[in-house]
């Protein structure tokens, strides 16, 4: 199940918003006889990967499958992998979770015992959630993974008093961000960061995928010359004027703006797992307030004293 583990980390940044999941199918004689994981959204699933790489398919009659999430049972963008595996004559599956969609919730496991399949579960299961924390928020609660990231001064402050752009982070640092970039649906960010930092919130420091924005802009009224409206990514307005599709832009209209919640609600609704909110402070602020947040990154630089300038508030 480990190696299951770390056959699903490979699709990190790639099958947003399903779940990360790995296959390992072991024969008790001939030890590992297929390998695979969900490589990509929309794209077979890993037990489909795991069984086609198996050469001599009359094993898996003696072989068990070992998978990081439980097989799915209904037809999707794929046929369904329970009657896959029942259909291999796969004699056991050892499993980590209980997928708790809706559509799967133990259905999986029930057409595998069904067809006289052994099944095994919690194998892992720490391992298994805290890989899938994203996925599995998303389908509790209905709302987006958030992540709260921002750097400042030794002193605490993310802008000196002059409210000029001022790199706080190192290059390491701006590496490891641009890697978290890559691998999370969204960034978030307000109106001000883009009218004063102009960011791009693309990844250049790190080999991956660029992340979809979202933009806090109520009156719509920032000009779409700005670096973020730039590129092919899906970007999310979020205002209270206007809803629709305009190419790749995603008016998303919100009447109530008292917490972040309503917003967090349609993105989710959207596809988005995970969600990165980058500043500025207004809006970090915000979402510290309501506890509308389940991680904080912060990055503090040693070596850089502002003496006075702009800080997060809600700590």
């Amino acid at each position: 199940m480990h190696r299951a583990i770390q056959l699903a980390a490979l699709g990190v940044g790639k099958v947003s918003p399903n779940p990360l999941v790995g296959c390992v199918i072991v024969h008790p004689n001939f030890g590992i006889i297929g390998e695979g994981w969900h490589q990509q959204y929309g794209g077979p699933h890993a037990e489909v990967n795991a069984i086609a790489s198996v050469e001599n398919k009359e094993l898996l009659k003696e072989a068990t499958l070992y998978v990081t999430l439980e097989p799915c049972n209904h037809f999707g963008k794929t046929p369904p992998c329970s009657q896959l595996i029942v259909a291999m004559g796969i004699p056991k599956v050892v499993a980590a979770l209980t997928d708790p969609n809706p559509l799967v919730a133990g259905k999986g496991f029930e057409t595998l015992k069904k067809a006289g399949i052994e099944v095994e579960v919690g194998i892992c299961e720490s391992e298994a959630k805290i890989q899938n924390k994203y996925f599995l928020h998303r389908i509790a609660t209905g709302l987006p993974y958030v992540h709260l990231k921002w750097a400042e001064s030794a002193d605490g402050y993310i802008a000196p008093l002059d409210g000029k752009p001022v790199q706080i982070s190192d290059a390491v640092h701006q590496m490891q961000v641009h890697k978290q970039r890559s691998e999370v649906d969204a960034i978030l960010v307000g109106y001000n960061t883009v009218v004063t930092d102009n960011p791009a919130l693309t990844v250049r420091h790190w080999a991956g995928k660029n992340p979809q924005r979202v933009v806090l802009d109520k009156d719509l009224a920032l000009p779409l010359t700005y670096q973020i409206f730039r590129g092919e990514e899906k970007i999310y307005l979020i205002n209270t004027i206007k809803e629709g599709v305009e190419g790749n832009l995603h008016y998303l209209k919100i009447a109530d703006f008292g917490t972040p919640f309503p917003m967090l609600k349609r993105l989710a609704e959207a596809g988005i797992s995970s969600l990165v909110v980058e500043g500025g402070a207004k809006t970090l602020d915000w979402f510290l307030k309501h506890g509308a947040f389940q991680e904080k990154w912060v990055y503090r630089n040693p070596d850089l004293v502002f003496g006075g300038g702009t800080k997060v508030s809600y700590q």
